[in-house]
């Protein structure tokens, strides 16, 4: 297919490849990169387009992932299950579940196809269990030859651990391997905190919690937290009204009206975070692991994360607090921090560091460059680590300087893909 426009699910990138394609079989996909090879295309695989940054975009032939959505298998005795690239998290979610199975952590959204999300390193939060790529256990892969390989810690481990968060620079991933446990329940208890406790109480938090997140609303020192933790039951869901009033009115169809008036009015964003943050009250609730970590995210936004030291988190938060008031940014999203604990994956913004993730939004259409330019300088001056999926300016020339393995992921690329047939762009500013 020709003459298709792709773009961002926040409309922050676009293509008009030469070609769009979507094989339904690993074989279709060897047959696709071959052929490009053959007409000197490069190739790139989209997933849902829940990246920020151009990573998935190319000149040459885009390929979907919408045919490749089959859960291959599933062994409750081995804790594993094999899911083709293209199919959604949240539909994963559901099909272990049926087999009484779940994923250890995931991310706040489920709406990404599940290499789009493992490639760019969706994390989560959480005090014991990683993100998405530290629980893939095997991969399959399309290599720039056309040739179809396996790698895991035991088969080609250079290649595992390089293209687990591998931003598609390595091959077309087709399935994942990922490790399952036994179906669990959540107990989630939210409730507002002064943000100046959150910071006093962090090691306290993060200790006693599962899962420990929070959201501070700038310009006021207020924050609501999140703790999720593994319950024996019985389940106690929201109940259906609360349900909606909560996380479809007040979470999308509230804020997106709010927003669009900080958007026009940009001076009412004080008083607005100050009534929005003392509006919130306490809730709890119990149901399964997958639905409460997971939120429906309708308001559009552009964002930057980066991963930053644990341990310079709280400096990092009364930083930040300043630099948007003397900044004089108005800023109507809440910024959320998670935690993930030091992983093994080369190109994790985890890797071989216990990470505090700072996450900064604007709302679609808003200005945002001076904001992201400020707090960026704040999070690179303690060498943070900028999510791959999100707004950033970093090169390689900086990120060698933050990933200790990232020659040895390069020399990787340079053996299974000499002539970047996987390509494009943002991989020429932050590999090349």
């Amino acid at each position: 297919m020709t003459d298709v426009m792709w773009h961002t699910w926040a409309g922050t990138h676009q293509a008009r490849p030469r070609r769009t394609a979507a094989p339904g079989s690993t074989a279709q996909v060897a047959a696709a990169v071959s052929a490009a090879a053959a007409e000197d295309l490069r190739v790139r695989m989209v997933g849902t387009g829940h990246s920020f940054t151009d990573v998935a975009v190319t000149d040459g032939l885009l390929l979907s992932p919408a045919s490749l959505t089959r859960v291959r298998s599933v062994d409750p005795a081995a804790g594993t299950a094999t899911v083709e690239a293209g199919l959604p998290l949240c539909d994963f979610n559901e099909a272990l579940a049926e087999h009484g199975l779940a994923l250890a952590n995931m991310g706040d959204i489920a709406v990404q196809t599940m290499a789009g999300a493992v490639q760019t390193g969706t994390h989560g939060t959480g005090r014991d269990a990683g993100g998405l790529a530290a629980q893939v256990v095997g991969m399959e892969m399309v290599l720039a030859d056309g040739s179809v390989v396996e790698c895991s810690a035991e088969r080609d481990p250079d290649l595992f651990h390089a293209a687990r968060v591998g931003l598609g620079a390595f091959g077309v991933v087709t399935a994942l391997t990922m490790a399952v446990r036994p179906a669990f329940l959540l107990h989630a208890r939210e409730e507002p905190m002064r943000l100046e406790e959150v910071l006093e109480r962090l090691p306290e938090l993060r200790a006693d919690n599962d899962h420990f997140e929070f959201f501070w609303f700038p310009h006021t020192n207020n924050t609501n937290t999140k703790r999720n933790n593994i319950s024996e039951g019985p389940a106690r869901p929201l109940s259906p009204l609360r349900a909606w009033l909560d996380d479809d009115f007040l979470s999308n169809t509230l804020f997106e009206r709010v927003n669009r008036v900080c958007r026009r009015f940009p001076r009412v964003v004080p008083a607005v975070n100050r009534i929005s943050s003392r509006a919130l009250s306490a809730r709890g609730y119990t149901d399964a692991s997958h639905r409460v970590f997971a939120s429906v995210r309708n308001v559009r936004f552009v964002e930057m994360e980066y991963a930053v030291p644990a341990e310079v988190l709280p400096e990092v938060l009364r930083e930040a607090r300043a630099i948007v008031d003397r900044g004089g940014h108005r800023v109507s999203f809440p910024v959320e921090v998670r935690f993930a604990p030091a992983d093994d994956v080369w190109l994790s913004t985890a890797y071989g560091r216990e990470s505090a993730y700072v996450a900064v939004h604007m709302y679609q259409g808003t200005p945002y460059e001076s904001y992201f330019a400020d707090l960026e300088a704040l999070f690179t001056s303690v060498g943070g680590r900028p999510h791959w999926g999100k707004m950033h300016t970093r090169d390689r020339s900086y990120l060698e300087g933050v990933y200790p393995m990232l020659d040895r992921a390069l020399a990787v690329r340079d053996r299974v893909d000499p002539d970047r047939r996987f390509g494009n762009a943002y991989l020429e500013r932050v590999l090349d």
